[in-house]
């Protein structure tokens, strides 16, 4: 198991690193919202459990995250994320999404929505000392750059 650090020793990750993450992630839910009446809502379940997911090959982040060397983790003790922790950070980046699936009126207010969810995150992840989004603060996590063996 790795070695927990203290909240004090956690550095927060890079803002173009959780960029870079974030756009993988949208393009691959962008992707699976084009299968044919399902697509919204698997797009939308992986939005919002990506994070939580305990593959082996993911560790507790999303594949952007992976992609990217970034881990989120609890801020207490540095555990990786599960699906209900993932639910709580996540929520509000895929609300859009959901209205989305609603025939015309939601394809407009889904997309208003997301785009307003996305840009007030980014603006807090660019903004806060401690790099936390709203997501963050409601999990009570924050995302960390991964620790390569011997970098210590």
């Amino acid at each position: 198991m790795a070695e927990e650090r203290p909240e004090s020793q956690v550095t927060k990750a890079d803002p173009l690193k959780r960029f870079l993450a974030f756009l993988i992630d949208a393009v691959i839910v962008f992707v699976l919202t084009l299968i044919p009446i399902i697509g919204g809502l698997i797009g939308a379940a992986y939005m919002v459990f990506r994070d939580g997911f305990e593959f082996t090959f993911m560790k507790g982040r999303s594949l952007g995250k992976k992609a990217m060397r970034l881990k989120p983790v609890l801020t207490e003790d540095q555990r990786v994320c599960d699906l209900p922790t993932s639910f709580k950070r996540n929520w509000i980046l895929a609300i859009g999404t959901v209205i989305a699936i609603i025939p015309v009126i939601g394809w407009a207010l889904g997309g208003v929505i997301t785009l307003l969810a996305y840009l007030v995150e980014g603006i807090l992840v660019l903004s806060s000392p401690d790099g936390k989004r709203i997501g963050d603060n409601l999990a009570n996590t924050v995302v960390i750059e991964e620790v390569r063996e011997g970098q210590e």
